[in-house]
């Protein structure tokens, strides 16, 4: 995925399942080319391979197991949402919790089968043990911030800044985003001054009354 770039994480809501996933799909899309900024989407598994028809943009999954193909009924193989268009994957999500093992296999088998990853961590802590695992992004969201609309970008400006710095000692190839509480572009572009790469959030475009508006002014600023 080309930086800096806005995740937007479907997760589970009505608003963005099935032909409703497709049409935030296609705005996000039109957004980007609007103002020629990167805007990924990480649908619903179930979502996956309808939104690849319809979009170009980058298509994450919300989650993948370290397993091969065969006898894993309910688990989600790499190969599969590959195989449905995705070219990457979240890790960690804090509703989608891992301890590091688990968190280390599924980076593993994600770069097996040439998948991007995401990995979420909820604290400074958490984020330089999972740099160890050479991701390609960590996106530092304290859960707590999560849904609230009180974006991490401004009320933990310290803790994203040492987020930051304590990745780039580990591994300075792994960018960083953050995530939590983000609604508009003055919380893209306060994350952005504190040495990220961009942002991951959800409720703010998905649950929005107006999700082009909100991903426009939010765009702008990576213009």
């Amino acid at each position: 995925m080309k930086l800096p770039i806005i995740i937007v994480n479907f997760k589970c809501y009505e608003q963005s399942t099935g032909k409703k996933a497709v049409q935030l799909a296609k705005i996000c899309e039109s957004v980007g080319k609007k103002y020629r900024v990167n805007i990924a989407v990480v649908p619903q598994l179930t979502d996956i391979s309808l939104i690849s028809k319809e979009v170009k943009i980058p298509i994450l999954s919300q989650h993948i197991d370290p397993i091969e193909p065969g006898a894993f009924t309910g688990h989600t193989s790499p190969f599969s949402v590959k195989d449905a268009g995705a070219i990457g994957t979240l890790i960690n999500h804090s509703e989608r919790k891992l301890n590091l093992d688990e968190i280390e296999k599924r980076v593993n088998s994600a770069k097996k089968y040439r998948l991007e990853t995401v990995c979420c961590s909820a604290n400074v802590d958490e984020s330089k043990e999972i740099a160890k695992f050479n991701p390609d992004l960590i996106a530092y969201e304290p859960p707590e911030l999560i849904g609230t609309g009180i974006p991490v970008s401004k009320t933990k400006p310290e803790v994203v800044t040492q987020t930051v710095d304590e990745i780039k000692k580990i591994n300075a190839s792994i960018k960083v985003l953050c995530g939590a509480g983000i609604t508009n572009g003055e919380d893209v572009k306060k994350a952005l001054e504190l040495g990220t790469y961009g942002v991951l959030l959800a409720s703010g475009v998905v649950k929005a009354q107006d999700p082009k508006a909100i991903l426009e002014d939010m765009a702008k600023v990576l213009v």
